[in-house]
């Protein structure tokens, strides 16, 4: 029996204009993850064990649809480096809900947003990869905006949930963050698996690693059960699809640009659903921060005006 996927999600359309259109759904859909996560009622070990099982189901029928192989002709040591991907990223996942519960989703969102400042300070640090003094005055831009971001709880202490923590939302945020600069690594190493496929295999290890540590039973979910299967039906298949299918029609500049639309998109959310407003020092962190991995993608000095 053959499977088949909706004309906008079945292959990769170079396209430009298509492709846009894609990559900017993908990220606006990831913008109501937070929301999701915060109406599923569930602990982050929860959320992020069934987010690993339907996502799993979707990106097996997305791989079979397209074509996709998985782990087809990998080596030991490729395996290998797939497996670890898929321990850091369920590690990612539950440490990005643990964050949303803790501090809401805005400040979350941005928080974790340093990310791709990681993956450059990493990469030299472990990989010896290059480090010129542009890439680092854009690295501690994007730190200097972080620390802009942090100053506050968004909406102040009141709107955070009883027993919530701050300054442990912040770390479980960049704890997450961290995790997933370390996949973003590795699979830069991994170049001859595809990237649903390696979002597959990720899915694949999270769901007996995270069921070691006790999510809570399905027949215990109740009312839950639409907003986790949300989750990894919607922001893991079904996002990852359209981002997928986009990134060979775009170049690196509009990929840069649109990404962004994620946070930006989870902070006006967590402000109309939930009236999180960020406050000044917050928007202008996070504009630090998308400035910054700007010039990180584009290559422009901070210095200079670009050409």
């Amino acid at each position: 029996m053959s499977v088949s996927l909706p004309a906008c999600l079945a292959a990769p359309d170079t396209s430009g204009r298509a492709a846009v259109v894609r990559l900017a759904a993908g990220n606006l859909l990831l913008g109501t993850l937070g929301v999701f996560i915060v109406e599923s009622g569930q602990g982050a070990v929860t959320v992020a064990f069934y987010r690993c099982l339907v996502g799993a189901a979707a990106m097996a029928l997305y791989c079979r649809a397209t074509g996709v192989p998985v782990l087809a002709g990998l080596d030991r040591r490729s395996l290998a480096l797939a497996v670890l991907t898929g321990a850091l990223m369920a590690g990612n996942w539950v440490l990005f809900a643990a964050a949303v519960g803790h501090i809401g989703i805005a400040l979350a969102t941005i928080v974790f947003h340093v990310q791709p400042f990681l993956v450059v300070l990493l990469g030299a640090l472990v990989f010896g990869e290059r480090l010129t003094s542009v890439r680092l005055a854009w690295v501690a831009l994007a730190f200097a905006g972080l620390l802009a971001a942090i100053g506050v709880p968004v909406g102040g202490p009141e709107t955070l949930s009883p027993g919530a923590t701050y300054g442990w939302g912040i770390a479980c945020a960049l704890g997450g963050a961290f995790l997933y600069a370390w996949v973003t690594l590795l699979a830069r190493r991994l170049p001859t698996v595809k990237g649903p496929a390696l979002t597959l295999v990720q899915c694949l290890v999270g769901v007996p690693l995270l069921a070691l540590l006790g999510p809570t039973a399905p027949a215990a979910l109740g009312e839950a059960w639409p907003w986790l299967v949300g989750i990894g039906l919607i922001h893991t298949g079904l996002v990852y699809a359209l981002i997928y299918g986009a990134l060979p029609g775009l170049a690196t500049p509009v990929i840069a640009v649109l990404t962004f639309l994620y946070p930006a998109s989870a902070v006006l959310v967590d402000g109309l659903v939930y009236g999180h407003f960020v406050d000044l020092a917050q928007a202008g962190g996070l504009a630090l921060i998308v400035a910054a991995s700007l010039g990180v993608t584009l290559g422009r000095s901070p210095l200079k005006p670009g050409r």
